[in-house]
């Protein structure tokens, strides 16, 4: 049985640049991690992104060749990281099916973003949302960079979003919802030698402010202890030999979470899926750091 530290990087390539960085992205994670890179194209993946990828390559459509595509790819990968082995893979298929059944045999699945002009960098395209969503391995969104260059690590920092997890009927809060982001923040930050920034929000409802002179603030200073000592109960196996900054912030989570990114090599947030009418979701807080993170961000499975 193969073990998960043997498990191949698998990226999503269309030849895109934001593809091309999470290439980038994905040979130096490998290096780190000394495990094989795997290169994917599902040949089907223009119908989903449009005429744009032809246009993007600076040839007509009927010139776009997988087999390019991926060529490239693995070139670029050999230059920046001669050590890793690479594999590609011509697939006749739709995107989101190939990258989801490759989540299943893979340590990491890694995407680009596909926005278009002036809004590259707010939007993300539909092939790596449906993964993100459904992945089996914790995904890898490259952003942050407005080039088609992948930059080398320079902030020396992860940030983890720690969640509060749901309210039972007699108002506790259940355990927090980012286990297993934690465990994967320490684990990058062995690798890198780097620093982990856990961040927890929080919010005081307008209903529990009051104008009493001498009750004020209160309700806040109650929001604050419970998520000080949430990110207190979701931090207690922290290993001792990574550097460990802990911080409270009132604001909404997406907000905080986007905010600390501009400062982090790496963003990880946790993605409790959610069953509704239209099939697996996002929640609110992974779906707002895909979109608005000014770095790569990991989404990482949890269970429950």
């Amino acid at each position: 049985m193969e073990r998960e530290t043997d498990l191949p990087i698998v990226v999503g390539v269309d030849g895109s640049e934001p593809s091309l960085r999470a290439v980038d992205w994905a040979a130096d994670e490998a290096a780190l991690r000394g495990v094989p890179l795997r290169l994917v194209y599902a040949s089907l993946w223009e119908r989903y992104e449009g005429a744009q990828l032809a246009e993007d390559l600076g040839k007509p459509s009927e010139q776009v060749r997988a087999e390019d595509i991926v060529a490239t790819a693995a070139q670029r990968a050999r230059l920046r990281r001669a050590e890793v082995s690479i594999a590609t893979d011509v697939l006749p298929e739709e995107p989101e099916y190939t990258l989801l059944r490759e989540s299943r045999i893979a340590s990491l699945l890694v995407t680009g973003t596909r926005g278009r002009g002036a809004l590259t960098e707010a939007l993300l395209g539909s092939v790596s949302l449906t993964v993100a969503a459904h992945a089996h391995c914790p995904v890898i969104v490259v952003r942050g960079s407005h080039d088609n260059q992948s930059l080398p690590a320079t902030h020396g920092r992860i940030v983890v979003g720690v969640g509060g997890g749901a309210r039972t009927t007699d108002g506790a809060e259940e355990k927090p919802t980012s286990a297993a982001a934690v465990r994967f923040a320490f684990e990058e930050a062995r690798r890198r030698g780097a620093e982990v920034e856990a961040v927890r929000a929080w919010r005081c409802p307008a209903h529990e402010t009051t104008d009493h002179p001498l009750l004020t603030g209160e309700p806040a200073r109650l929001h604050e202890q419970r998520a000080a000592e949430a990110l207190e109960t979701a931090l207690r196996d922290a290993p001792a030999d990574v550097v460990l900054h802990r911080r409270t912030a009132e604001g909404h989570a997406r907000t905080v979470l986007a905010d600390a990114s501009r400062h982090a090599d790496l963003l990880v947030v946790g993605a409790r899926r959610r069953q509704r009418h239209f099939g697996l979701q996002l929640g609110r807080v992974t779906h707002g750091a895909l979109h608005r993170s000014s770095c790569p961000v990991a989404i990482v499975p949890e269970s429950g």
